[in-house]
């Protein structure tokens, strides 16, 4: 993911200006690297610390998700419809 790609994910997801820590721009983030991962193992079925790695971040997502959906669960519903994440 290039900076470009990143900056502009922050801007439409961000609650303020310089906000990148609330849940919903690491969520949009991590959906971004998530994908790009997933062709990347598309075309590499054997890059096993790739798979690693990707899980770990599928793992961190859902843990971000279940944190918004109790704190607030339109902006979880929102999310997902955006994103394109399937719900429990």
């Amino acid at each position: 993911m290039d900076k470009a790609l990143k900056s502009e994910i922050i801007a439409k997801y961000a609650k303020t200006e310089g906000d990148v820590g609330s849940p919903e721009v690491q969520i949009a983030i991590l959906t971004q690297r998530i994908t790009e991962l997933t062709d990347h193992l598309r075309a590499n079925k054997k890059d096993h610390s790739t798979r690693r790695g990707l899980l770990a971040m599928v793992a961190r997502r859902r843990k971000l998700l279940t944190y918004l959906n109790k704190k607030n669960h339109a902006g979880y519903l929102q999310m997902t419809d955006e994103l394109g994440i399937r719900r429990k």
